[in-house]
C-alpha cells in the first residue's frame, strides 16, 4: 500500500502561521506485485489539506502552488479553507515539497515566510499480503484501539429488510415480508455467538416538512424498542439511516448526491435536514450507553455504483459532498451533549466501497478522541454472493470451478482486507464490515462453497482486526430473489442453513485456539 504521509514545517514570524487541521494521511491506490517489481510513477495523486484561515491559491489564473522536484499540478481546487491539489505523475520512492507562498493564504500577505508540505511516497513489501497473518507479530496490537474495537463488535447481525423496509415511499417494518422483531429474536442472537446487531433504519415517510423536520413519534419509538431489546440481550447496537438515500428514486428519497452536486442550494437543504434528523436521534438517545454506535448513512452513491460517468468523469466532487455530510453527522450529534459528546460514530465512504471508501474518504474533525470508525460493505466477487438459482456461480474459491487460477478469489478476497488493515487498522482508526454475505444456494454444493466462504471471510476479517456484521434479510430460498435468510426475524430460530453457517461465522470471528488458522479454513474447502 502506497501513502502519501504529510509533514508539516514552518518558520516562526511576526504573525503566526494558519495551522492546517490534522487530517488522515492520503493513501494512493495500487501496491507492489508479488514478484516485486515497482512501479515506476504514480498518476494523478490529489492531496487535501485544510487551513484556519480562507485560502486563494490562483490568481487570474495563475497557479500560486509550486512543488519541488518538478511535477505538473494539474488542478487546484479551493474552497474556503480546504485545498485540494491533483498532481501529475510522480516518481516512486521520492519526497516532494508542496510550496504555498505567502499571498496564498488571507490575512498573511505580509510574511514572506512560506509554507512547506512535504509528501512523501514509500513503497510497500514485497509480499503485502500473506494467507494467514500471525495477529501476534502485527505491530501494536495490544495497545492498537482498532484492534480492541474490533475484537468487541467481533460478529454481527443485520436486520434487514425490516425498519429499513418501506412500501409507497413510506418506511414500514413488516412490508417486505419480515414479522414484527422481538426481544427473542435479540436474545437467540446473543446465544448464536454473534456480538453485535445492526438495525438499518428508513426515516422515509415519518419525517415532517423543513425546517423542523420532525419525526414521527410512533416511529422513532419502535426503534427504542428495538434499541432497548439489543440492550437487554447485552449486544452491541448499530443505527443509521438507510433507504432514505437516493438512487435515482423519487424525491421522497431525501439523501440525494447527484441533486446536491448540481446545486449547491440544495446541498444545503439536504445538510439542513441531516443535522435536524440526526439531531433528534442523538438527542433521543443521548444518555444511553457506549453499546450504541450511531452510523449516518448506508451506500450513498449517485444511482451508478461508481460505474456512472459523471463518477468516473470526477470521483472528487461526490466525495466532497459525502465529506460534507459526515461532517454534517458528527456536529449534530456531538452538538446534543451527554453520552454523545464522547460516542463512537461509524463513517461510510462513497457506496460504502472499500475502494472508494479509502480513495476518498476524509474523517470528519471531531471533538470527541478517538471515537470514529470506518464502515464497509463486500459482497465480492458479486456472481457467486449474489446468484441464487444459476448453479454456474454455485462454487468460490481454490477448490472451485475448473479453468480459474488457484487461489485467485482467497487471494482476492485477502487483498481487500489486507488494503483496509494498513490504511485504517494498523493506524488505529477502527474499521467493520457493515455489511458482507453470500445468498442461500439452491444446490448442496452451492450451499457447501457458501459455508466456506462466509467462515473464510470471517477468519480473514478476524486476522485483520476487522469486525463483520452479516447481512440477512430474512428470505429463505434462492427462487425468491436475494435469499440472505439465516434466522427468523420475528423467533430467532434458524431458517433455510442457518444453523450450518452461522456456528462457522462465529468460530471464524470468535475462535482464537491456535490450530484453527486461515490456513486450515482454507484447507477445509469443498473437494
Amino acid at each position: 500500500m502506497m501513502m502519501a504521509v504529510l509533514c508539516l514545517a514552518w518558520s516562526c514570524g511576526e504573525k503566526p502561521e494558519p495551522v492546517p487541521v490534522k487530517e488522515p494521511a492520503p493513501v494512493m491506490t495500487g501496491c507492489v506485485p508479488e514478484n516485486g517489481a515497482k512501479d515506476i510513477a504514480i498518476q494523478n495523486v490529489s492531496v487535501k489539506i485544510s487551513f484556519d484561515q480562507n485560502v486563494k491559491c490562483t490568481s487570474d489564473g495563475q497557479k500560486l502552488v509550486t512543488i519541488t522536484p518538478s511535477a505538473e499540478i494539474s488542478k487546484i481546487m479551493a474552497y474556503d479553507k480546504d485545498v485540494t491539489i491533483t498532481l501529475g505523475t510522480l516518481e516512486y520512492e521520492t519526497t516532494y515539497t508542496v510550496k504555498f507562498p505567502a499571498g496564498c493564504v488571507s490575512g498573511y500577505k505580509d510574511n514572506p515566510t512560506e509554507k512547506e508540505i512535504s509528501v512523501s511516497f514509500t513503497t510497500c513489501d514485497k509480499k503485502p499480503v500473506i494467507p494467514d497473518p500471525d495477529p501476534d507479530k502485527i505491530p501494536a496490537r495490544g495497545d492498537n484501539i482498532a484492534w480492541k474495537m474490533a475484537e468487541k463488535l467481533a460478529l454481527g447481525f443485520n436486520l434487514g429488510n425490516q425498519m429499513d423496509a418501506y412500501v409507497n415511499d413510506v418506511a414500514d417494518e413488516t412490508c417486505w415480508g419480515n414479522a414484527k422483531a422481538t426481544q427473542q429474536t435479540f436474545t437467540k442472537l446473543k446465544s448464536y455467538g454473534f456480538s453485535t446487531v445492526r438495525i438499518p433504519i428508513t426515516w422515509m415517510g415519518h419525517i415532517g416538512d423543513a425546517p423542523d423536520y420532525a419525526i414521527e413519534k410512533a416511529w422513532m419509538d419502535r426503534v427504542v424498542e428495538l434499541v432497548g431489546y439489543a440492550q437487554n440481550a447485552g449486544l452491541i447496537c448499530i443505527i443509521n439511516t438507510h433507504h432514505d438515500e437516493n438512487n435515482n428514486e423519487g424525491p421522497a428519497h431525501w439523501l440525494n448526491i447527484k441533486a446536491a452536486l448540481s446545486s449547491a442550494d440544495k446541498n444545503t437543504e439536504i445538510k439542513n435536514e441531516i443535522a435536524a434528523v440526526w439531531g433528534q436521534i442523538a438527542e433521543r438517545f443521548k444518555d444511553y450507553g457506549d453499546w450504541l454506535i450511531f452510523e449516518p448513512f448506508n451506500e450513498i452513491q449517485d444511482g451508478g455504483w461508481g460505474w456512472s460517468d459523471a463518477f468516473k468523469k470526477n470521483p472528487q466532487a461526490q466525495y466532497d459532498i459525502l465529506n460534507g455530510w459526515n461532517q454534517v453527522f458528527v456536529d449534530a450529534v456531538r452538538k446534543t451533549g451527554g453520552n454523545n459528546s464522547n460516542r463512537w460514530l461509524g463513517i461510510p465512504g462513497y457506496a460504502a466501497n472499500p475502494k472508494f471508501t479509502m480513495e476518498g474518504l476524509v474523517l470528519p474533525k471531531d471533538s470527541a478522541t478517538d471515537r470514529l470508525m470506518v464502515g464497509v460493505h463486500c459482497y465480492d466477487p458479486a456472481s457467486f454472493c449474489g446468484a441464487g438459482t444459476d448453479t454456474k456461480y454455485d462454487e468460490w474459491g481454490h477448490t472451485g470451478t475448473a479453468g480459474k487460477k488457484p487461489s485467485e478469489e482467497e487471494r482476492a478476497l485477502r487483498m481487500t482486507m489486507a488494503s483496509l488493515y494498513e490504511y485504517y487498522v494498523n493506524r488505529g482508526i477502527p474499521c467493520y464490515f457493515g455489511e458482507f454475505g453470500c445468498v442461500n444456494k439452491s444446490s448442496i454444493r452451492g450451499s457447501a462453497f457458501q459455508k466456506y466462504y462466509l467462515e473464510y471471510f470471517c477468519k480473514a476479517a478476524r486476522s485483520f482486526g476487522l469486525a463483520c456484521i452479516i447481512w440477512d434479510n430474512g428470505v429463505e430460498t434462492a427462487d425468491k430473489g436475494e435469499a440472505f435468510g439465516y434466522i427468523n426475524h420475528g423467533t430467532g430460530e434458524y431458517i433455510a442453513n442457518g444453523s450450518s453457517v452461522v456456528p462457522v461465522m462465529a468460530k471464524g470471528q470468535n475462535d482464537k485456539t491456535s490450530a484453527y488458522t486461515l490456513e486450515s479454513v482454507y484447507n477445509n474447502a469443498p473437494k
